[in-house]
């Protein structure tokens, strides 16, 4: 369970948030207001920086669920609903699935926003998921984070750091309460009322905000508070163990009921769940199977021409997942040639052929699927790591360039295009890649050592020379006094 794992990071919180918010003893703060009370407490530049340091230790818990698929789908909801909350443009967002089967989802400071795959199997339809992800947006546009450690200025900044840490676990992994009060009590005692009263004050103001947001992007805003209603619903006042999304965020009657209202200050919606909600459904639901045959004993639980074509779709993956990739070929070609706008159709059937080994057809199958989506992240993963099984690393490299530049790579495809980079003998290349993928994750000092490594690579040409020791110049610029010693021992050490 990640309730553990979030627990152990709140010392990496704590020690990241004393650095971020104060970058000087707490007799020396002195910090300008430079038009909100929460920059002089935790800018955004230090909120970035501390949920990539969250992010680098929810990495490295093996939690994170790496289906770009999944991946490329939740990020489209959330920043169609950012785009409509960011009113400023001055948050960056990052969406993304913790592998967890509690119902739950998270802000974290800098935009990153998780949501755990029991939530996303919970929700109903896909106005409820984005209702949740509009809420969360909320949390980061208003600046709840920054606003609860000004909230608590009278504390010491160790106890505020501590009592955001405590929190932020709490929505993160669902702890338990008992866990909870231990921790906060611990803290601050009598203090902590304080704080986590703030904090729910703070989810009225992310409903507001949340459903502005919903319904400007095309949502039906009551998926919101629908969402709220079910969950609370289904949980029983007996129940040994609430629902962590119900813990963390506070559901009343009296909230459902405001919810609601402000969703009838908009007009009615008559919203179509999209074939990628049910294909990011199907895909958790067969990966999270015991066994492949049980994912096959799930979808044969109906007879096949009365399924639904996402179902379908679902008794193809586990059937792949169950090594019968013949009967999973049949599926997929169906699929496409009747629904050729979905690209999970097409990635599925050249996936299949690929394990038939059918290898002409696979690369004509993902070549006509690049010709009708050109550079679309699932996909171009896919076709590459196709390439790399087939010893063809040059292209799978020259394909997964052309993506990284001309669109937000994610941190996996970074590590991809490294492997390419090694496969195809591009060894300055390949650290370079690492070096951005441990930027990317927010290891500065490790980045940084892959950019040197490769300016050690004996072919290096003098474009590349110029290039690497560039982006050390420019990275250091972003270091910390700690990172920078860090940096300089390792150099020292190597």
């Amino acid at each position: 369970m990640i309730a553990g794992f979030f627990k152990k990071i709140v010392v990496v919180m704590v020690a990241a948030s004393l650095t971020l918010a104060t970058g000087a003893p707490a007799a020396e703060i002195n910090l300008p207001d430079l038009g909100s009370p929460a920059d002089a407490v935790l800018s955004k530049n230090a909120e970035a920086q501390l949920g990539r340091a969250i992010m680098r230790q929810i990495r490295a818990s093996g939690q994170l669920v790496e289906d770009p698929q999944i991946t490329e789908y939740v990020n489209d909801i959330g920043h169609r609903i950012a785009a409509q909350a960011n009113f400023d443009g001055n948050h960056e967002f990052t969406f993304f699935v913790v592998d967890d089967p509690t119902i739950n989802a998270f802000a974290l400071p800098g935009g990153f926003i998780g949501v755990h795959t029991g939530l996303l199997d919970a929700t109903r339809n896909e106005d409820e998921l984005a209702g949740v992800l509009a809420h969360e947006v909320a949390h980061v546009t208003q600046r709840h984070i920054a606003r609860a450690i000004h909230a608590s200025q009278r504390r010491s900044i160790l106890s505020t750091a501590m009592m955001l840490g405590v929190v932020l676990a709490s929505v993160a992994g669902g702890l338990d309460g008992d866990a909870m009060q231990g921790a906060i009590a611990v803290t601050q005692g009598t203090a902590a009322q304080g704080q986590i009263n703030f904090t729910r004050s703070n989810e009225y103001e992310a409903d507001r905000v949340g459903i502005s947001a919903l319904a400007d992007s095309g949502f039906d805003p009551q998926g919101m508070a629908s969402f709220f209603e079910v969950i609370s619903r289904n949980t029983s006042p007996s129940q040994s163990r609430i629902p962590a999304f119900l813990q963390t965020h506070p559901v009343s009657s009296a909230r459902i009921a405001e919810t609601r209202a402000r969703a009838r200050d908009y007009a009615p919606v008559h919203t179509t769940d999209s074939v990628n909600y049910g294909i990011a459904k199907v895909r958790l639901e067969v990966a999270g199977k015991r066994t492949p045959e049980a994912a096959v004993e799930y979808y044969e639980r109906e007879r096949y021409e009365f399924q639904s074509d996402t179902e379908r779709y679902g008794r193809a993956l586990a059937y792949m997942r169950d090594g019968r990739y013949r009967e999973a070929n049949r599926i997929f070609e169906e699929l496409a040639n009747r629904e050729p706008e979905v690209i999970a159709y097409h990635i599925g059937l050249a996936d299949s052929q690929l394990e038939l080994e059918l290898i002409a057809e696979a690369i004509e199958s993902y070549e006509r699927a690049r010709n009708l989506f050109p550079r679309n992240m699932p996909l171009v993963i896919h076709y590459a790591e196709a390439l790399l099984k087939l010893g063809q690393a040059e292209l799978a490299h020259e394909m997964l360039l052309d993506l990284l530049n001309n669109a937000p790579p994610t941190p996996q495809q970074i590590r991809l295009i490294a492997r390419a980079a090694i496969e195809a003998g591009e060894n300055a290349e390949a650290n370079y890649y690492m070096a951005e993928y441990r930027f990317m994750i927010g290891d500065l000092v490790g980045g940084v050592n892959f950019l040197r490594r490769a300016l050690q690579v004996p072919e290096l040409e003098e474009i590349q020379r110029i290039r690497f020791e560039a982006r050390i110049d420019f990275v250091r610029d972003f270091m910390t006094e700690e990172q920078l010693q860090q940096m300089q021992m390792s150099r020292s050490i190597g």
